[in-house]
């Protein structure tokens, strides 16, 4: 198929993926972000027993105001074994057991001490200053449901039951790398001709903001056979390349295609980042871009995102739609449809001045695409626009 719609092939390309099944146990501290494979639920109640929540004394409410003899003292983490009878309470620091015997907590600021006794002078109500056992959580309670991605929140809830592994979903395999003989990694020293490879720095960098921890494979040279022994031997699920995708001499990634896998689509109904492949090969689904940078970009939120989230099980990851008006305005008319970088504070969308394809620095502080239909006349501040969410 070719020049097909943004939205037919996001539907191609998820149609070639399944959300991962396989699991694996990993420990705690290290699940936050994870797609938790089960549910769990309270195996007790917390707190586990009535507690103190300030530094004090337990008693009984119905006997104050009055004169009560410390029996003992109780710090958290301790638990008190004897008896407080009528008449006698115990010094509680914060979070300490209150015993069955008394019903209230009284601040320690509140009485008056003489040697081993205490005086009341208020009268205290049934249960005041008191924590529940179970307030918290009840025993057969759920914790987390089956598919949720873990948050430092249920991270600590489940740590309070106890739970020190948890079982997730395996991550999605990903493998990113940029084709062209042009590009050297930043490390290398500049020559003529040549270039920083920016793409790959930029999407591996949104792979690991997104909490995915992509296989690097770096630069590859302009070579199809080289490539696509490369690529062949990858086990992964979602392969991500950028560059050899157009109509050049060196645009060798269609010869990669034939070799090795089949292809799905080339081209899409959008500007910029159009010479789009998507494409299998055995379980792998491909999407190679463009090498432009905002190109890459732009392609990359737009395609890529809903792949991602199919497979990790992560609806969050959906790119989300709002619209917003303009302040600036856009002087180009969009006889196809458009993607155009800009800044949105919640109403008011802010565009860069330069929107070239391989401009890249006009990107920073961005934080949206105006989605622009195609035979749209030129943009004016004040004008009402679509925007995606990036």
């Amino acid at each position: 198929m070719e020049s097909i719609s943004l939205e037919t092939a996001i539907d191609l390309l998820t149609a070639n993926v399944e959300a991962i099944d396989e699991t694996e146990d990993v420990a705690l501290i290290d699940s936050v972000g994870r797609v938790v494979a089960e549910n769990y639920f309270a195996t007790f109640d917390n707190p586990p027993f009535n507690r103190s929540p300030l530094d004090g004394y337990a008693l009984n409410s119905a006997e104050t105001p009055g004169e009560f003899k410390i029996v003992g003292e109780e710090c958290a983490g301790d638990f008190f074994t004897g008896n407080v009878n009528r008449g006698e309470c115990l010094r509680l620091m914060t979070g300490a057991a209150i015993p069955d015997d008394c019903d209230c907590v009284i601040r320690q600021e509140d009485v008056t001490i003489d040697g081993d006794k205490i005086f009341v002078a208020q009268k205290l109500h049934h249960h005041e200053n008191f924590c529940f056992a179970g307030e918290d959580i009840k025993a057969g309670a759920q914790l987390v449901a089956k598919d949720k991605k873990l948050s430092a929140a249920h991270v600590a809830i489940l740590a309070s039951q106890g739970v020190a592994t948890v079982k997730v979903y395996r991550r999605p395999r990903i493998a990113i790398a940029s084709t062209g003989d042009e590009l050297i990694a930043p490390d290398e020293k500049l020559s003529a001709g040549k270039i920083f490879n920016s793409n790959l720095y930029l999407l591996s960098s949104r792979l690991i903001e997104m909490n995915f921890a992509p296989e690097i494979l770096g630069n590859l040279p302009d070579d199809d056979n080289l490539i696509a022994e490369k690529i062949s031997a990858l086990n992964v699920d979602l392969l991500i390349t950028t560059g050899g995708v157009s109509v050049g001499k060196k645009d060798i990634m269609h010869d990669v295609v034939k070799k090795i896998g089949e292809r799905i689509f080339w081209r899409i109904e959008m500007k910029p980042g159009a010479p789009v492949i998507g494409w299998t090969f055995g379980k792998t689904l491909g999407i190679a871009l463009s090498g432009n940078p905002f190109a890459a970009y732009a392609t990359f939120e737009l395609l890529t995102r809903p792949v991602l989230a199919k497979l990790s099980r992560r609806n969050e990851i959906l790119y989300k739609r709002s619209r917003g008006v303009l302040v600036d305005d856009f002087p180009k008319k969009s006889f196809g449809r458009r993607f155009i970088r800009a800044r949105f504070d919640g109403e008011k969308i802010f565009l860069p001045t330069r929107h070239e394809s391989g401009n890249l620095f006009s990107a920073v502080g961005c934080n949206c695409l105006i989605d622009i239909p195609a035979g749209s006349d030129t943009l004016k501040a004040g004008d009402e626009v679509e925007i995606i969410l990036t």
